[in-house]
């Protein structure tokens, strides 16, 4: 890729795609920030983007040669959005795209899955990228940061099953190595941290962190998803509560080298993270 090409990141202002826009405009890539608010990013150029609103999607594309495709949150069927905005991508002159999806949705499952499944038909050049729970959860805007703050506690159905949890900043740094490499990576990659830690260790390390006690609180299946339903869709919260009951079953109990393999450098730890989060909000 050359700095005259022209990246468009989606979701531009969202945990990963302000990221991601941030690294591209550093190295000194042409960067098409979209996002619903079109909010200004430092380098490059703002425009105003709805998945549910077509009128801005041809301007968004407009000479765009790639594209970062962050799913419309809290959606349980993005393709319907998505695909025909896809094909509109690939007509319009896209020649690369990168889709965010999670570790627990496989090709053609549900929810972005369905999409996973239909990107390497649709471009020559893709990567799906498929990363664990964000650590970013518990320090940000999540639920889970929130109710630490609040309760000192971290509500889910997980037990004591273990999640490679990764930083938001290694997922960026995936995805702009997709978006820029000689070759495109034309696979699914799963991203985790170092280490595959459970709810209970995570509070632990929080509590050391914030010198406060911070509790993990298991709720059954029914409890966990009755509870995200007072947040968001019945359908979306019964899908989160069963990754939760998925992970209690070891789905998650995993790390991979895809961070150090593609960038060079190790994926950070959770620790670490931390020690970063809090020095930026002194």
């Amino acid at each position: 890729m050359t700095a005259t090409e022209t990246t468009l990141v989606t979701g531009a202002t969202g945990n990963t795609g302000s990221r991601i826009a941030a690294q591209l405009t550093a190295a000194g890539y042409s960067v098409r920030a979209a996002s619903r608010h079109s909010a200004p990013v430092p380098g490059a150029e703002s425009v105003p983007f709805d998945w549910y609103a077509p009128q801005t999607h041809a301007a968004a594309l407009d000479g765009a040669d790639r594209v970062y495709l962050l799913p419309p949150v809290g959606d349980p069927d993005p393709a319907a959005v998505m695909l025909p905005f896809l094909r509109q991508a690939r007509t319009s002159g896209v020649r690369r795209a990168v889709l965010l999806s999670a570790s627990a949705v496989p090709q053609g499952g549900p929810a972005v899955g369905k999409v996973h499944q239909e990107l390497p038909g649709l471009f020559d050049h893709w990567a799906v990228l498929r990363p664990s729970w964000f650590m970013q959860n518990f320090t940000g805007a999540h639920p889970h940061a929130v109710s630490i703050r609040k309760e000192g506690a971290i509500w889910t159905a997980a037990g004591s099953g273990r999640v490679g949890f990764v930083d938001a900043e290694d997922i960026a740094a995936v995805a702009v190595h997709a978006l820029t490499g000689p070759q495109a990576p034309n696979a699914d990659l799963v991203l985790t941290g170092p280490e595959a830690l459970s709810y209970d260790d995570v509070s632990a390390i929080l509590a050391q962190f914030t010198d406060r006690p911070v509790e993990h609180r298991r709720l059954s299946y029914e409890q966990m998803r009755d509870r995200l339903s007072a947040q968001m869709p019945l359908e979306f919260a019964s899908m989160l509560a069963g990754m939760d009951r998925a992970i209690a079953d070891g789905a998650e109990d995993r790390v991979t080298d895809t961070v150090q393999r593609l960038t060079g450098r190790p994926a950070r730890t959770f620790r670490t993270v931390l020690e970063r989060e809090m020095r930026s909000s002194d």
